[in-house]
């Protein structure tokens, strides 16, 4: 090895950018695909961002365990994947939550986020691209209502994710992309712009033919995720996977040897119907964040009228006992009424208006329930009116969309349920138009009421009534009659309320249906809030149908057994290095409606298993992404390294090329040395990957290992000066490398870089 310290000192390869020691130890890192942003999860699940030169731009804690982590492809949005099966997307700019969804029920093990490669959309389809007309009709979509409280300390509702919305409504000036997930269960969810779900599958429950003559169906059993890649062109998902291969056809003579897996699936519906579903997925993320924005505007309008309303019954309750205790009959009703009319004032009532209430009291409540109004309608006009007419407007967008058949409905886009929905939103225009005139009045006859009472107290109180303006006294007494025990802004805001509907506009709607557009004739019977449930499960139905359909339409092309695993081996399955990517095929011709990929797995390969000892693999598969997947396109090479050397972490690299991080086996106390190696996979001879029969599925079994010498001219080598740890994190857009030290050390290499001999001498140094 000293031969080859010399060797890699003389090179100098990947020049060292610097070596920071660091407080934390990390278990995951990804590099910005656009910028020059490392972020870090650490071992106690905190998410560090920092720049190249190592400046941290902030710290977040989810308050969950980390599992997985990824970027989206414009370096705007990093998606975390939580150990309870969520998945966090948080601002690049300030680490703030923009969304949390819940996509799996065990833990997200792996995240990639693919973006729709422009080389891959045939010209013909342009005549489908698509405008979104909403901001031509509408003003920007509003955003989660923001108000000042109550005396209470009251905040409202939204949190600092205020931005969230105006951050997704602007998918369409996105890049059709799709994240996708992998549990610890064996599913994988698919969601486009990472918001808007269009598909999950089961491994386990999928059909897989092993044989080439397809009569033979296979299952995968027990199966978890380690790795997903979705390709540029988004025609396959390539993923690694344990799991036992069960035999369906004759489960008796199964052994369910665990093994992990490179599984292929066909996802070419992303591909050839991208068009459409970039279309409906725009329209369909748009309106479930203005859906969001209804749901805060009505928690936050119902909770500010239970403030102003608690303190008015607090107040106002004290009167029927004091009736009580004067032992009378009456009810606060008849009180007010003799007041109002003079025909006398019961002692119980000049007690409450002199004493319980005072001028004081009565003004707080009527201040409380002045700013609840203002408060109310600010909401209605801002946030809750918009939100809904814009959603109104979206869905009849996505009505229109449905009726082409021929396009739509083969991804699940189904005319029939989205006019339900439409009629849906149409009802819910109507029910916020209901409220505002309903909450208009009801505050209008607060505020007369209040005014009337007050003139009152100043008259039992002997004070002057100058100041204080007359009250209407017809309105005084509807007030009493209708609002006094009554609350008709909160039966609008109850799910289970039933409103009483006059036979007039009962009649008035039953002609209107003859007219058409709607066939819904008991909305108005409905309180806002029950509308509004309705709308959500109508949406949900509507939007569960392309989920179904394209779930439905993504099949297993084949699958390549890779090597026999035991169970502590499943256990660390997350921990096992492994990387795959897609590179361009630079001998294919460019297809009138694709062009091909050549995809690349590269693995460390457990010791022992397959009789192999400290190798890694590498299989590629150069086949058409839109056929199935021939096993004669499969091919590979094994790798062993140095005896002395254990491979601690790879990645694939650009230009087809593998990094490897290898650490010393040290049989000392004194601390050992690491190299990373680039190796240029031309430089290998492939062997093709073939298999006739089950028995002997394991085709790397048969390949012989090629001894790596690092003193050779296999590719660059370069030492570096500590013992070296997980995670790897490898850019091919920026051209770097982040190695992590056992000892607490980040060092950042410039791989296409080569360093001068002083440069290396001080990189070099113990």
């Amino acid at each position: 090895m000293e031969e080859a310290s010399t060797a890699a000192a003389a090179a100098t390869p990947f020049q060292l950018q610097f070596d920071k020691p660091i407080p934390f130890q990390t278990k995951m890192a990804e590099w910005n695909p656009e910028k020059d942003l490392l972020a870090m999860v650490t071992d106690d699940s905190k998410v560090l961002l920092h720049r190249f030169n190592w400046q941290r731009l902030w710290t977040i804690s989810p308050g969950k365990c980390i599992t997985s982590i990824c970027w989206s492809p414009d370096g705007k949005i990093i998606a975390l994947g939580t150990e309870d099966g969520f998945v966090l997307l948080h601002d690049v700019e300030n680490g703030k939550m923009l969304r949390t969804i819940k996509s799996h029920d065990v833990a997200i093990v792996c995240l990639n986020w693919a973006e729709d490669d422009p080389l891959s959309r045939p010209d013909k389809d342009e005549f489908l691209s698509y405008e979104d007309r909403t901001t031509r009709f509408f003003p920007p979509a509003p955003v989660m209502p923001r108000i000042g409280g109550l005396s209470s300390g009251d905040t409202g509702l939204a949190e600092e994710n205020e931005e969230a919305i105006p951050e997704f409504s602007s998918a369409s000036c996105q890049r059709f992309n799709i994240l996708c997930s992998g549990g610890k269960d064996g599913c994988v969810c698919f969601s486009i712009f990472g918001i808007f779900p269009v598909g999950k599958i089961n491994i386990n429950k999928i059909p897989i033919g092993v044989d080439s003559s397809g009569k033979r169906n296979y299952q995968l059993h027990d199966a978890s995720i380690s790795k997903v890649s979705l390709s540029r062109n988004l025609q396959k998902l390539v993923l690694l996977c344990y799991g036992k291969l069960i035999d369906t056809d004759n489960l008796s003579h199964n052994c369910g040897t665990p093994a992990l897996h490179c599984l292929y699936l066909d996802t070419s519906i992303f591909f050839n119907r991208k068009n459409e579903l970039h279309q409906v997925s725009q329209q369909a993320s748009s309106i479930q964040d203005l859906v969001e924005v209804v749901r805060a505007s009505i928690s936050l309008i119902s909770k500010q009228w239970s403030n102003a309303m608690n303190l008015f019954h607090e107040k106002f309750s004290a009167l029927p006992n004091l009736i009580a205790a004067h032992g009378a009959e009456s009810s606060s009703e008849d009180e007010f009424l003799s007041l109002l009319f003079g025909t006398r004032t019961s002692p119980a009532l000049h007690q409450f208006l002199a004493s319980s209430l005072g001028e004081a009291g009565l003004k707080r409540i009527a201040k409380a329930v002045d700013s609840a109004g203002r408060e109310i309608r600010g909401v209605v006009s801002e946030h809750l009116q918009p939100a809904v007419e814009i959603i109104s407007f979206r869905l009849a967008e996505l009505r229109g969309l449905a009726r082409w058949r021929s396009r739509f409905q083969i991804i699940g886009l189904d005319e029939k349920l989205i006019d339900g929905v439409t009629e849906s939103i149409g009802m819910l225009v109507v029910q916020v138009e209901r409220f505002s005139r309903v909450a208009a009045t009801v505050l209008y006859l607060f505020q007369n009421f209040f005014t009337w009472v007050l003139k009152c107290v100043k008259i039992l109180l002997n004070e002057p009534t100058d100041q204080v303006p007359a009250a209407n006294s017809e309105l005084v007494v509807i007030f009493l009659k209708f609002l006094l025990d009554k609350d008709p802004i909160k039966q609008l805001l109850e799910a289970d309320e039933r409103i009483d509907c006059d036979m007039d506009a009962a009649r008035h709607v039953e002609q209107l249906v003859v007219f058409g557009g709607f066939t819904d004739t008991q909305f108005l019977e409905r309180s806002l809030v029950k509308q509004f449930n309705e709308l959500e499960n109508s949406l949900k139905e509507a939007f569960l149908m392309p989920f179904t359909t394209l779930s439905s339409q993504i099949h297993c092309q084949g699958l390549l057994p890779l090597y026999p695993v035991t169970s502590s081996d499943t256990l660390s399955s997350t921990c096992t290095p492994a990387s795959i990517s897609s590179y361009k095929d630079e001998d294919s011709q460019h297809e009138e409606s694709s062009y091909n990929l050549t995809d690349y797995v590269c693995f460390k390969i457990p010791d022992g298993s397959l009789n192999k000892r400290n190798c890694i693999g590498v299989i590629k598969d150069s086949g058409n992404c839109c056929t199935a997947l021939s096993m004669a396109s499969l091919s590979g090479f094994l790798l062993h390294m140095p005896d002395e050397y254990e491979c601690v972490d790879l990645s694939l690299y650009k230009d087809n090329q593998v990094i490897l991080l290898l650490s010393e086996r040290s049989h000392s106390d004194s601390p050992g040395r690491s190299w990373m190696v680039m190796l240029q996979t031309q430089n290998f001879s492939f062997t093709p990957l073939s298999r006739t029969s089950p028995t002997n599925i394991y085709s790397l079994q048969k390949l012989v290992a090629l001894d790596l010498q690092l003193d050779t001219d296999y590719g660059k080598v370069r030492s570096i000066p500590h013992i070296v740890s997980t995670p790897l994190a490898v850019s091919a857009s920026r051209g770097v490398a982040c190695v992590f030290s056992s000892r607490r050390h980040a060092l950042v290499y410039i791989l296409d870089e080569d360093e001068d001999e002083d440069g290396d001498e001080v990189s070099d140094m113990e």
